[in-house]
């Protein structure tokens, strides 16, 4: 009797560390993934901030055009006879 009981602990105890075997993939499997997902919205925000310094750039030549051409506009209605040739 006293056989039988150890092959059942025996048997317990490869289902416990099988249990924990997959406990620890399953883990591994998460922080892997957590990484990669980490690793990803890193480079993201680099590249978003790339992209958005690029954009902020080019609308701020743009906002100087504008002005410019706002400067023409009230230039031209405020003196028509410079521009009548």
């Amino acid at each position: 009797m006293a056989r039988a009981g150890g092959i059942t602990n025996a048997v317990n105890v490869g289902i416990a560390v099988q249990a924990d075997w997959e406990n620890r993939e399953f883990i591994s499997h998460i922080s892997i993934n957590v990484r990669k997902l980490f690793d990803f919205l890193v480079q993201f925000e680099a590249t978003t901030k790339s992209k958005l310094a690029t954009l902020n750039e080019k609308l701020d030549i743009l906002e100087r055009r504008l002005e410019l051409l706002e400067i023409q506009v009230s230039t031209t209605t405020a003196n028509p006879a410079l521009f009548n040739v």
